[in-house]
């Protein structure tokens, strides 16, 4: 490992570190002097992973307030990742929470009769429908027909309610923060929950609003593809590594809560364009068709682990299914200025040769890379040589180069077939640790 790699080892180890402390510090409650006596241990215990589930939602808002110095050495794409998995944790504890304490006791039960219900018990239970409502909006958002930016909107109002109310339950049953100062440390921590929200949602868009971009060119691509090509507005452009993203805010500004997360497709030698290539497929992508020359454009970035800056090796496999070959097109033209004579092998699969994005610039690419690429139609002409169908195993293996240099796997494109070629790859005795996958689910 290079010096390089060292420090980002040694940096992630740190805010695992960190992000453990976190989680923990809140619960100093429970051991610090004075300690409420009595309540028996499973009793104790409930409150502790009480206490452990409303911090993970409050360290959740830190893990998507995209600080780039801690979503660096994991990736921002890992971070959003185990944002999910930690809001799962969360409402498990949330729910064994109750369960460890009625099952200790009761008797205690009765309380849940609306007509006697406790306030504080009562926060608890709008903040635990809070949770139930916002992993479940997340979870299932495209089942139930919810657009994209509408929620945002609204997993960004119910996770600040939920942590609130939490936070509420706990002040109100005060039996283990009676104390002044454990009173105000649990004030202290969920404000700088807040803090965190706040950063995202109004200091980090001022900033990027003071870095505007321009639309200079909208180019129809082959596959229901667009380019968009940006230049900066009074500064000096974007400095990237090839294969990386942005969060590209166009028709509104960052404060709107309208960011779209895309690959950049130029060449990370000139900084002073950004090319975006993206397919009509979504709501937002639908209408990015209607982008004029002229408007202006807000990025936040850049991005991901998703670079051969990152993963230096003696040569290349990428693997494209439809617009995934758009990071590749970025990492190939950069390759190209940087007249970089590593050899690549580029795996292309596609519905038809007429949605084949670049297939004339990838021949030209050709000539100036040693560069080859394996075109794979799932519905080709009948007149069509080349390989037929999916991205498979036997497809991989009959082209895999049979020289035995390491060579790096980078592949990108729908979730399936990520999945599928990854496997693929490990049963052709690939290393797990020599394969890069770009996760485009961030929401």
């Amino acid at each position: 490992m290079d010096g390089a790699g060292m420090n980002l080892l040694l940096r992630g180890t740190l805010w695992i570190v960190v992000f453990i402390g976190l989680v923990l510090t809140p619960m100093i409650v429970l051991v610090v002097r004075p300690v409420p006596g009595g309540a028996g241990f499973w009793w104790d215990f409930s409150v502790a992973l009480g206490f452990a589930s409303t911090t993970m939602m409050g360290i959740t808002f830190a893990l998507t307030a995209r600080f780039r110095r801690a979503t660096e050495p994991f990736g921002i794409d890992i971070v959003y990742y185990m944002h999910r998995r930690i809001a799962w944790i969360a409402l498990i504890l949330a729910v064994l929470h109750p369960v460890l304490i009625f099952a200790e006791n009761p008797s205690l039960i009765r309380i849940l009769d609306p007509a006697v219900m406790p306030r504080h018990l009562v926060a608890a239970c709008a903040s635990f429908l809070g949770l139930i409502l916002l992993i479940g909006t997340s979870a299932w958002r495209r089942q139930l027909g919810i657009e994209y930016d509408r929620w945002r909107a609204l997993h960004a109002i119910l996770a600040v309610l939920t942590l609130v109310l939490a936070v509420i339950h706990i002040q109100q049953v005060g039996y283990y923060v009676d104390e002044p100062w454990k009173k105000w440390l649990w004030v202290i921590i969920p404000a700088s929950w807040i803090g965190f929200v706040l950063y995202r949602r109004l200091i980090k868009p001022f900033a990027i609003m003071r870095r505007p971009y321009q639309v200079t060119e909208v180019r129809q691509e082959l596959g229901q593809c667009w380019t968009l090509v940006f230049e900066p507005e009074g500064h000096s452009g974007l400095r990237f590594s090839p294969g990386q993203f942005v969060w590209l805010s166009l028709w509104y500004t960052p404060f709107a809560l309208r960011e779209h997360p895309f690959s950049i497709a130029s060449s990370a030698e000139d900084p002073s364009k950004i090319e975006i290539t993206i397919k009509e497929l979504g709501d937002f992508t639908r209408q990015i068709g209607n982008v004029k020359v002229g408007e202006r454009a807000y990025m936040e970035g850049p991005y991901g682990i998703f670079t051969i800056d990152r993963m230096p090796a003696p040569g290349y496999v990428f693997i494209a299914g439809g617009v995934g070959v758009a990071p590749f097109m970025g990492i190939l033209r950069t390759m190209a200025d940087r007249r970089d004579p590593r050899p690549v092998l580029l795996f292309y699969g596609a519905k038809s040769w007429e949605g084949l994005t670049f297939r004339d610039e990838l021949k030209g690419l050709e000539t100036r890379l040693d560069l080859k690429t394996v075109v794979i139609l799932e519905n080709p002409t009948p007149e069509w040589e080349g390989e037929k169908g999916m991205i498979t195993k036997n497809v991989l293996e009959k082209h895999l180069p049979a020289e035995h240099i390491r060579r790096a796997y980078f592949i990108d494109g729908p979730e399936p077939m990520m999945e599928a070629v990854e496997k693929s790859l490990l049963q052709l005795g690939v290393p797990g640790s020599d394969i890069h996958v770009e996760i485009y689910d961030l929401a």
